[in-house]
């Protein structure tokens, strides 16, 4: 992994900012994975806050329903991203 601007970037995800597709889902799961992962952390030391429990929960959907998308348009892509993101498949 590498640092840029004090956050953890997968070689994969670094780009310009002018050829960054933020729309691509790719992208969006990425995005989703970091915030999970931190909140995560986050729930690890706080048991009882469910408000971000809560959180945690939506990103998850909505990051299944973007993995389940992507699997049924494209499964290339789909295994080199579970495969890079580390991600279990469902």
């Amino acid at each position: 992994m590498k640092k840029k601007g004090g956050r953890k970037i997968l070689g994969f995800m670094v780009k310009e900012e002018k050829e960054e597709n933020r729309g691509s889902v790719e992208f969006q799961v990425f995005s989703f994975t970091n915030k999970i992962r931190r909140l995560a952390s986050h729930l690890e030391l706080h048991k009882k806050d469910f408000s971000s429990e809560r959180g945690l929960r939506i990103l998850l959907g909505k990051r299944r329903r973007l993995l389940a998308y992507l699997a049924k348009k494209n499964r290339v892509r789909y295994k080199k991203l579970i495969s890079q993101l580390s991600i279990r498949e469902q």
